[in-house]
């Protein structure tokens, strides 16, 4: 199990999504690190991609918890297995889907980017 996100890329809130929603029945995740898959959200994707968001290019997140807003939005630092990927859609406001298999659980509005020291 991974501890924390070793190199964060982003902080985000997410919004779990309901049982009623289509998300998880056991609630917001309660590991350290939560590992899944995302996608950002791009205009109208819902609209262009049949199957969408399961059939868009998918990341590998990470996310560890930083703070509780109520009861389903949570602050996190975000980080990705392919950074390199998700960086040319990083900036605040950005919006990603999360995702278990084809199922939406969450949904994350960036907050901040974080740099990168080269």
């Amino acid at each position: 199990m991974m501890e924390k996100v070793e190199k964060p890329v982003a902080e985000a809130v997410v919004r779990w999504r309901t049982p009623d929603e289509g998300g998880r029945h056991s609630g917001p995740p309660t590991a350290p690190v939560y590992m899944a898959t995302a996608v950002f959200v791009q205009g109208d994707d819902s609209e262009v991609q049949p199957g969408w968001p399961a059939s868009a290019d998918q990341l590998s997140i990470l996310l560890q918890k930083t703070g509780q807003l109520d009861e389903r939005r949570w602050r996190y630092l975000v980080g990705f297995l392919a950074p390199e990927l998700a960086r040319p859609h990083l900036k605040p406001g950005a919006e990603l889907l999360v995702l278990e298999g084809p199922r939406v659980v969450g949904s994350a509005q960036l907050s901040a980017v974080i740099e990168q020291g080269g």
